[in-house]
């Protein structure tokens, strides 16, 4: 049991997200989006359903050829599932996804979209 003071100050740390759980909760919520289950996406992905389990639990570190695997087995662009992860952590943390403009004045940022909840959804990202 923490004491007031304690509690005070563990309300005030944010909390921080690992990149491995914000993954695979963004896998999850994508697979769960095209009313799949964990044996089809391993299946076609190449990799066993309980690493599967444990990638969209948090528990496992995902290397860029199993990523690449389940963007694939998704039908998903990384950038996209990049994106959603972004937007994950940056809710989770209080702060707001910001891109710098390419072809604007110094200093000027644009916000990015939320991230998509519908199948056929697309971003436009501008070069």
């Amino acid at each position: 049991m923490l004491n007031p003071a304690e509690r005070a100050r563990a309300q005030a740390t944010p909390r921080r997200v690992l990149l491995r759980s914000a993954l695979g909760e963004s896998l999850r919520r994508l697979r769960l989006e095209q009313g799949r289950t964990l044996a089809e996406v391993s299946l076609a992905a190449r990799i066993s359903m309980p690493y599967l389990s444990e990638v969209e639990r948090g528990l496992k570190e995902v290397s860029s050829e199993v990523l690449a695997a389940l963007c694939a087995a998704l039908g998903i662009e990384l950038a996209e599932l990049l994106v959603s992860v972004a937007f994950h952590i940056s809710s989770d943390s209080g702060t707001h996804v910001v891109i710098p403009a390419r072809r604007a004045e110094a200093g000027r940022f644009e916000v990015a979209a939320p991230p998509s909840r519908r199948p056929g959804d697309a971003y436009a990202l501008a070069a």
